[in-house]
């Protein structure tokens, strides 16, 4: 159980030191924020946990595929706002979005040999 919660307050200092920074500066905080340290802190425990070379290769590969479906959201949302677009309608559309292109990709994926 410790571990447990030693694992979450690493993960959500890390959210919440990426917020308090883009406050400031949004630039950095979108640098920071787009570093893979969340994949990264979910490899660091999943190998601590379950140490298997072949499952730590599927889960990195299956995460850059799944990268990719959610671009377009980061793409929809300031275009919306731009546009007078509310924020929360805003981000909900770019995340209804991301659902719909993550579905679209485990249906297609494995029809190209993909193992998500």
């Amino acid at each position: 159980m410790i571990y447990f919660v030693l694992k979450a307050a690493i993960s959500g200092l890390l959210i919440a030191a990426v917020s308090t920074l883009a406050k400031r500066y949004p630039g950095v905080g979108a640098l920071v924020a787009s570093l893979p340290l969340v994949s990264v802190l979910g490899m660091i425990w999943l190998w601590r946990d379950r140490p298997d070379v072949e499952n730590m290769a599927d889960h990195a590969q299956a995460t850059f595929w799944y990268v990719l479906p959610s671009l377009p959201m980061f793409l929809v949302i300031p275009v919306m706002l731009r546009h007078g677009v509310p924020f929360w309608v805003a981000l909900a559309a770019g995340c209804a979005l991301t659902i719909a292109l993550y579905g679209l990709m485990t249906w297609i994926g494995p029809r190209f040999g993909l193992r998500l």
